[in-house]
Parts: structure tokens; C-alpha cells; sequence
């Protein structure tokens, strides 16, 4: 654990969840009370920009994908996506690089924040609060789908990652994002008073 962030004296919450369970929809609610709100997938963009240290890693393991300095997102998701090993060496490159500046800004904030977090493997052995957003999977396939995505594309991306009761157990507490926004935003409230 990073001694930056162990001594920030202002509460962090970790919002967790699969594609399309509504992590940034909550995360609005925290930011409309004062919470700074840090993205790790916009920190992972930021990982592969153009002249990044990842984008060199991701050229050695993967050339084809990268042209110009540019990496090819589209075609670095086809590959890591259908193979658990290649996808396991691009977490290697970035889930470092994410958790270094999201600790970073962490520290910066000069009060209470919010991390988006994708994926588990990130501020494991930190005592943040954790919070699972979760939601019916036909929702979750719907939003996505209304996003631009196809079904077969989100049902790919579903299952490289947690189940939804891998979630429920990695957190501290569960917002169901299911039902009626005004029944979420309240769960979400009140947890606010929490922490």
C-alpha cells in the first residue's frame, strides 16, 4: 500500500461492477455530494495514449496492433478478449500504471473520493470502502447495447469479467442498479451518510 494514500485523511470509496451495472451513474451521485470522482478506464486510455510507456509494451507483445505510435483498440480487443493469456500480459502492462496514478490523485484530492474500478485487482490490500453496483444482466446487455455495442460483444466482455456474485463478496456493501433510478439514487444516498 502506497504510504500517499494510506495516510489521506478523507474517506475513498471503491464503486465496482461489471459492464453496463451503472458504476458512473453512481458515481454522479457521489460527485453531486462533494465527492471527487477518479476513472480508472479513463486512466487505461491514458496508459495506451499515443507516446505512453504501454504503448511500447503493447508493440512487443503485439505489433500488429500498433501503427504509428497509435495503439488499435479494436484490434487489441479481439485479441485479448479471446485469449485469457494475452489478455492476463495486457493487464501486466496496465493495471500497474493505473493503480500508480490513481493513487496519485488519490493523495492530490483535497477531500472525500470515488474510484471507478472495472476490475478487482486494483487497491486490493487497501482498507477503502467498497461499494458493488450490480444489475440484472439483460439490463446490462440492454445499456451497453444502447451505447453502440453488439450483444455478442458485451456477452465477449461479460465473461472475462467477475460474475456479479463475485462482486457481492469482494464488497462492503451492494447497490442493486436493477430497478427504478429514483429507488438507486436513494440506496446511494444513504450509503453516502455511511461513509
Amino acid at each position: 500500500m502506497s504510504d500517499s494514500v494510506s495516510c489521506v485523511p478523507h474517506p475513498v470509496v471503491l464503486i465496482g461492477g461489471g459492464i453496463g451495472a451503472g458504476k458512473t451513474s453512481v458515481s454522479r451521485v457521489f460527485s453531486d455530494h462533494g465527492f471527487s470522482v477518479i476513472s480508472t478506464d479513463e486512466i487505461g486510455r491514458d496508459v495506451l495514449a499515443e507516446g505512453s510507456p504501454g504503448v511500447d509494451a503493447v508493440a512487443r507483445l503485439w505489433p500488429r496492433v500498433v501503427r504509428d505510435g497509435v495503439v488499435d483498440r479494436a484490434a487489441l480487443a479481439g485479441i485479448v478478449f479471446d485469449d485469457a493469456v494475452a489478455l492476463e500480459a495486457l493487464e501486466a502492462i496496465t493495471h500497474p500504471a493505473i493503480e500508480r496514478t490513481a493513487r496519485e490523485q488519490i493523495a492530490a484530492c483535497g477531500g472525500p473520493v470515488v474510484v471507478e474500478v472495472p476490475v478487482m485487482k486494483v487497491f486490493k490490500d487497501d482498507p477503502f470502502t467498497r461499494i458493488a453496483v450490480v444489475a440484472d444482466i439483460e439490463v446490462r446487455i440492454a445499456r451497453v447495447v444502447a451505447r453502440g455495442a453488439t450483444r455478442e460483444d458485451v456477452l465477449a466482455r461479460m465473461s472475462h469479467q467477475p460474475t456479479q456474485d463475485e462482486w457481492r463478496t469482494w464488497a462492503d456493501m451492494v447497490v442493486d442498479n436493477t430497478g427504478a433510478w429514483a429507488h438507486t439514487e436513494a440506496s446511494v444516498e444513504a450509503i453516502i451518510h455511511t461513509v
